[in-house]
């Protein structure tokens, strides 16, 4: 904003004493608003760098609590990985006891099937031969001949 230079009038004795009275009142009009506007800038810069500083505080505390957050979630994190392997790891051993055992009580039944296949067939066989042998004993046996029975109506009884 540039100010126009006031210009005098001359007189006798210098210069027009009302209209430099006049300059100097506008000068000091101007200067006090001036530095009103400057007090007032002063105090929004006082303010605003009050207010940086406690933005800066601020932004230091929730880094700092961010900061921890991270470090506690990270814990969390490996706590919670460590304990899925180990629950991991022990139904994986739980699962090889289930399987070992299942195999165990399979080879006891097969082993029993095993046993009981080969008793019924010595069973089978033997009944075989007792069959045999009683088929034999059948076709060896021979009915007597019963005498006639028309000799025997000849008699009769006599009391």
């Amino acid at each position: 904003m540039a100010k126009v230079k006031p210009e005098f009038r001359i007189m006798k004795n210098g210069y027009n004493r009302f209209a430099v009275d006049d300059a100097i009142d506008e000068l000091v009009t101007e200067v006090e608003t001036l530095e009103s506007k400057q007090a007032l800038y002063e105090k929004e810069i006082q303010d605003l760098v009050e207010q940086l500083s406690s933005i800066k505080n601020r932004y230091q505390v929730i880094v700092s609590e961010l900061s921890v957050k991270e470090k506690a979630a990270d814990d969390i994190a490996r706590l919670a990985l460590k304990e899925a392997n180990i629950i991991i790891d022990s139904a994986q051993s739980n699962a090889d006891s289930i399987v070992r055992e299942a195999l165990s009580t399979a080879r006891i039944v097969l082993s029993d099937l095993s046993r009981i296949s080969t008793d019924a067939s010595v069973m089978k066989d033997e009944m075989h031969e007792q069959l045999a042998s009683l088929i034999q004993a059948i076709d060896d046996f021979e009915i007597p001949k019963l005498p006639e029975v028309e000799w025997i109506k000849g008699f009769e009884f006599k009391k």
